[in-house]
């Protein structure tokens, strides 16, 4: 036997299917009855004349039915979601991946440079020495102009 829950989850089903089967029920009917199997059976014996197995059959088939729909459109939506899951997992490791592969390339190129401004100034160390005051000078006559026409 089912709960009354149960009638009232799946109450427009049961009551579109009951309408369907039997047309001489009405909506006024069945409404009066809502969630209430006994008062349903009884309704719907008094309108139609089958026996109370017969309708109880009936109602319980058309739950079962609704039950298995909704738990096909969950196993559904739990399989989109599992999917979704795992294509965001991917993503995150592509992704993970070419920002490790970026940082090495950016590392290895950091590291050339250095390596090759240290081959310059031991070539030739007085001319580094001389470009790196100008451009030390340079940088300081600049932000020292820049400094004196805000204040």
């Amino acid at each position: 036997m089912m709960t009354r829950q149960e009638l009232e989850g799946h109450w427009n089903q049961v009551k579109g299917s009951l309408r369907e089967k039997w047309a001489d029920l009405k909506g006024d009917d069945l409404d009066a009855a809502y969630g209430d199997m006994e008062q349903l059976i009884g309704v719907v014996q008094e309108k139609t004349g089958k026996t109370r197995s017969e309708i109880e059959n009936f109602v319980e088939d058309i739950i079962a039915e609704g039950t298995a729909q909704a738990d096909s459109a969950t196993d559904k939506v739990r399989h989109y979601a599992n999917e979704v899951r795992n294509q965001a997992e991917q993503y995150t490791h592509d992704a993970s991946e070419y920002a490790k592969n970026q940082y090495e390339n950016a590392s290895h190129a950091v590291h050339d440079g250095y390596e090759n401004v240290q081959g310059v100034v031991r070539k030739n160390p007085l001319e580094s020495i001389a470009v790196t005051f100008g451009a030390g000078l340079i940088a300081g006559v600049i932000i020292g102009l820049t400094s004196s026409r805000r204040g």
